[in-house]
């Protein structure tokens, strides 16, 4: 049987790694919260633990409760369809015994070396340091080192400035004003004009700062807390972008698929 690549986190950035992996024909196993937080869900399998499948850009995903029920998965895994697994303290690595972990839940802080024997252990972003807490390291700031793969050393730090999308940076990410429960006042795909309300929280509403295309939202009746991300917004304009993996999310995958590629021991396993 061929080897199993376990993804830690369903969001952005996950799926574009487990896009990228299961278009390479590997196969691929996902992990998430009960309660995933991403706000570009239309191309985030996270979304299945909400609907029951999801599918972005042509791949389907489906919601697996039971992170431990192995039968259910390899029987989502032979019909070509990506099992997200509702487990956040990661019980399936012991119960799946993946041959790759990539931890791609883009903790941002330091994080516990897995306690299993997993012959590649891959981290995306800032929090991990290899031959620490992984094998391997990738960058994921946008930068001329994007998506470089450390085997020595960390990616750089969070800078804790959101990625410019056209020429507009900070703006474009919408937060919480208080805490309390999100209620959208528009949906992913619309064109809103500056000064347009987007959504409230317990009355205090968000507003669009420019004119343009709301790429991501929270979904209705989430509990949030001050300042949490919960709406992007897109000056190109363009709703067409709100359904498409993002480059950083596919230079990323294309990071990890390099990484797994470049252990000659475990080539021959991987398509087996």
């Amino acid at each position: 049987m061929a080897a199993l690549i376990l993804i830690r986190g369903a969001g952005e950035m996950a799926s574009g790694v487990a896009y990228r992996l299961h278009r390479a024909g590997l196969r691929v196993v996902m992990t998430e919260l009960p309660q995933p937080l991403a706000v570009r869900r239309w191309v985030c399998f996270s979304e299945a633990v909400y609907e029951g499948q999801w599918t972005v850009e042509g791949i389907e995903a489906r919601r697996v409760k039971n992170p431990t029920d192995t039968l259910k998965i390899l029987q989502v895994m032979a019909k070509g369809v990506i099992p997200v697994l509702i487990d956040p303290e990661g019980e399936s690595i012991s119960a799946l015994h993946p041959t790759v972990v990539v931890d791609a839940r883009m903790l941002k802080q330091p994080v516990e070396l897995i306690p299993q024997r997993v012959s590649l252990i891959i981290g995306l972003g800032p929090g991990f340091t290899a031959g620490k807490n992984c094998h391997a390291a990738i960058e994921t700031n946008r930068g001329h080192t994007l998506g470089r793969v450390y085997w020595e050393g960390s990616p750089q730090a969070d800078t804790g400035i959101p990625d410019a999308v056209g020429s507009i940076r900070e703006q474009r990410v919408l937060r919480a004003p208080v805490g309390g429960i999100f209620l959208p006042k528009a949906s992913i795909g619309d064109s809103v004009e500056a000064g347009e309300v987007i959504a409230e929280v317990n009355g205090r509403p968000i507003i669009a700062p420019f004119k343009g295309v709301v790429r991501g939202l929270l979904r209705a009746g989430m509990e949030v807390t001050p300042n949490l991300k919960v709406g992007d917004l897109d000056p190109r304009n363009d709703p067409s972008y709100c359904s498409l993996i993002s480059d950083k999310a596919l230079a990323i995958g294309g990071a990890v698929l390099e990484a797994i590629l470049s252990k000659p021991n475990l080539r021959p396993h991987l398509w087996a």
